[in-house]
Parts: structure tokens; sequence; C-alpha cells
């Protein structure tokens, strides 16, 4: 089914026989293909009596040679998933060595920090979890998700994203829409050695949100900022470059090489916040961040650092 798909990617319309003679089957066989198509990754299939089929927008499918030809790291790209980080731990638990990465055309089941939900529908988005191994103790994962986030930032400006930034600790937005997030996840001792899944998700072509699909957040993706769809083979190019890079620079000198420029494309510099901790809800204004990667946040005067997994930043007068 995946052939019939690269087919109608191009959102034209293609004719019954058209489709038939490419794949190899009767033209009646194909309507029953494309329903099936429809149902196993939610697509609209539009069919037009003497113009044939096509989808309801064009696509821009992921191509396992092109990927493969763009990375350093071994790639396995699936059609679907529940989510790429649960899947790279599987790889993990079965065997599987360190460095890969595990792309997704959609996932059923993606999910973001603190246990909320992802929207992953078919074929627009960018679901990329890489895994590394770490055995320089918790040097090597200080600052981590920030310097992923350097890396993701720079491939959005390479994408024509200039006015995409950083808020503390792992999203990036546009005009106060958030566009990409990012979710670390270990396995073993960070202390000795283990294992770093790096979860990447990234808006690249979604234009409306599915029936039934919420998210509880303002987003915006790269097609609604630069105006027409983008080529998701050439976004992860360029964001497997710039990690490359970016991950050599952190593991070489630590993320305090990386702490000026991270700071410098931080939206919420200098703003007033409030940083929830559990139940807790913490006023201050942002000075920036530690040596680690820590919040630096100035509280009546008096500076304070935070960080951990469970804390989220908003603004002060954000309603």
């Amino acid at each position: 089914m995946q052939s019939l798909l690269r087919l109608l990617q191009d959102g034209q319309f293609h004719s019954g026989e058209e489709l038939g003679a490419a794949v190899g089957v009767s033209r009646a066989a194909i309507w029953k293909r494309l329903q099936a198509l429809e149902a196993e990754f939610d697509l609209q299939i539009h069919k037009v009596r003497g113009r044939g089929y096509r989808l309801e927008a064009p696509l821009s499918l992921l191509d396992s040679d092109s990927l493969c030809a763009s990375s350093i790291y071994p790639i396995t790209l699936l059609q679907q998933v529940d989510s790429t980080n649960a899947q790279a731990m599987r790889h993990l638990a079965s065997g599987a060595v360190p460095p890969f990465l595990i792309i997704a055309e959609q996932q059923t089941a993606g999910r973001g920090r603190r246990g909320r939900s992802w929207a992953s529908p078919f074929g627009e988005n960018l679901y990329y979890s890489l895994v590394l191994r770490v055995s320089g103790g918790m040097r090597q994962l200080e600052g981590l998700s920030l310097v992923v986030g350097l890396a993701l930032l720079q491939a959005l400006r390479d994408a024509g994203v200039n006015e995409a930034g950083l808020k503390w600790p792992n999203d990036l937005l546009v005009g106060g829409r958030k566009i990409a997030g990012i979710l670390l996840e270990l396995s073993g001792d960070p202390a000795d050695v283990c294992h770093v899944v790096i979860g990447i998700g990234v808006n690249i072509n979604m234009r409306v949100t599915r029936l039934g699909e919420v998210i509880d957040q303002p987003w915006t993706s790269l097609r609604q900022v630069v105006g027409e769809q983008v080529d998701r083979n050439a976004f992860v190019a360029s964001l497997n470059r710039q990690l490359e890079r970016y991950l050599h620079l952190h593991q070489a000198e630590g993320f305090a090489a990386l702490r000026e420029q991270w700071e410098a494309s931080h939206l919420w510099q200098g703003r007033a916040v409030v940083l929830a901790a559990g139940a807790q809800a913490i006023h201050g204004r942002v000075l920036g961040v530690d040596d680690t990667g820590a919040l630096r946040l100035d509280i009546d005067g008096q500076e304070k650092v935070f960080s951990g997994g469970e804390l989220s930043l908003r603004l002060h007068d954000d309603s």
C-alpha cells in the first residue's frame, strides 16, 4: 500500500487505471486498497467520477534511502508506531546497540513532557528518537536537552523559520506558539553508564488538527510559517547535521561552552515568569541558565536555581 501512497502524495488526481497499472492490481481492487489506507492512517481520499482519486492534501513522505544517506546513525523508518521513544526503548531491551535512530510517519500514542499527548498525524510532522550511549557520568547529561534545542533551532532556521526561539527547558516557539518539543528519557545508571533517548517532535506540514484531536496549547508549523509545503527528508538531513555538530561540542566542552548561545535565543530571558513545581507556583524573573542548564530566577532580589523533569514555565502575564 506504500506504493499507492507514493503515487498519491502529490495531491493530484490519478485514475483508477493508472493506479492499478502502477501497482499491478485491477481497477476494482484499487478502491478497496484506498479505503484500507484511509482507515489505517486516518487519511482522506477524494473520489471524483471521470477524474480519479486524490489525497485531501499533498504529503511529503519520508524516504528511507534519503534518510540513511543524510545520517551517521543507523535509521529504522516505521510507518506507524505508538511512540518513537517507546519503540527506541524496546529496541534497547531487545539488544540493539546505540547509536541508532527511530523515525515514524505516524504515532498513535505520541507523548511530550509531564505525560502530555503529542498530536501525530500521518505523513505531516516529524517523530524522531535518537538513542545514544552515555558513559561520562552526569556531566555528559548536564544541559543535554538545551543543547538538543540549539541544534533543532538551527535546523528550523535552515528551513526559513528565522523567528523561532527557545523556551526553557524543552520547547521551541514561533510567535508564542509551539512548533517543536524535546523529550529525553534515560535507561540505566546516569552516574555510570546509561542510554539516553532524545525524542524530538516537530510540526512540519500540519495545517489543521484532526477530528477528535485536542492540542492543549497554541501551536504552529513550518508550513504555516513559510507558507508552503516543506520537504521533510531535507529537514531531517539538516537536523541530523546540526545534532551531530552540537552533540560533539557538548561532549567535548560541556554545556558551559554553549550557555551564552542558548541564552541569546531564549525568548523569555529577563521576563517575569511563573515556575510550576508540583502544586507550588514560584514567581520570579528569568536571569538565564547556569553551566548545567538549570534555570536561574531572581526571586525577590535573590537568585535561585531550579532543575528537574517536572518543572513547567509560563509567562507571568500569560492568562
